[in-house]
């Protein structure tokens, strides 16, 4: 009785591995997306918010060539912000706001091209360019201390990696992690009273909008 309980038990998995194996399904054919992006950056750091927009050419399914330009405010690690009665922002020992306006053009390789989905198409970034760092004093109203700006020039660039989402041919919407780096070539930037930087380094989510044509 118990081998005939056995052999009945097992009788299901007989069926289970004793099926044929059917075809393969052909590789689906990878979706051929428009050869050219613009679009706009929303980025988020340590530092605050910064915009930027960037314009994208493929040259291949795997590699994307771009060019971009973002403004955003770096702050020194040392900063704490605190507010007033009246809710203004006040740093103790800030000397300088500093903003960064870096322009750089770079290559996207996309990755795993033929083991995920076309709705999930992520990449490594890097690109390299010239940044334009303005210092304008602290101490001052927000728009009238543009009078009194002081100019740096630094080289650099950065590097990350990110992912585009959806398989539409006319938005792009994607989302990318990047680390920026920043040397300047002459002179030095104080944030806070009595600390200089000659170089600066940032590390940014960034949100990409745009379309593509």
């Amino acid at each position: 009785m118990k081998n005939i309980l056995k052999i009945f038990l097992l009788f299901p998995v007989l069926f289970i591995y004793g099926q044929k194996i059917g075809e393969i399904a052909p590789e689906k054919p990878l979706v051929v997306f428009p050869s050219n992006a613009w679009g706009v950056d929303v980025m988020f750091s340590d530092g605050g918010f910064g915009v930027g927009t960037f314009l994208r050419k493929n040259y291949s399914t795997q590699i994307d060539g771009f060019v971009d330009f973002s403004i955003s405010e770096s702050k020194n690690e040392r900063e704490f912000e605190y507010f007033d009665y009246y809710g203004r922002s006040i740093v103790i020992g800030k000397k300088n706001r500093v903003f960064l306006l870096p322009v750089n053009v770079g290559i996207h390789y996309r990755l795993f091209e033929k083991a995920l989905t076309d709705n999930l198409r992520p990449h490594l970034i890097f690109g390299v360019g010239p940044t334009l760092i303005l210092s304008t004093p602290y101490n001052e109203e927000f728009f009238s201390s543009f009078k009194h700006a002081e100019t740096f020039f630094a080289a650099g660039g950065y590097f990350g990696f990110g992912a585009n989402f959806g398989i539409s041919k006319n938005n792009l919407v994607g989302l990318s992690m990047r680390y920026y780096y920043m040397k300047f070539l002459s002179g030095e930037v104080e944030h806070m009273e009595g600390r200089f930087k000659n170089e600066i380094g940032a590390f940014y989510i960034t949100l990409n909008i745009g379309m593509m044509y």
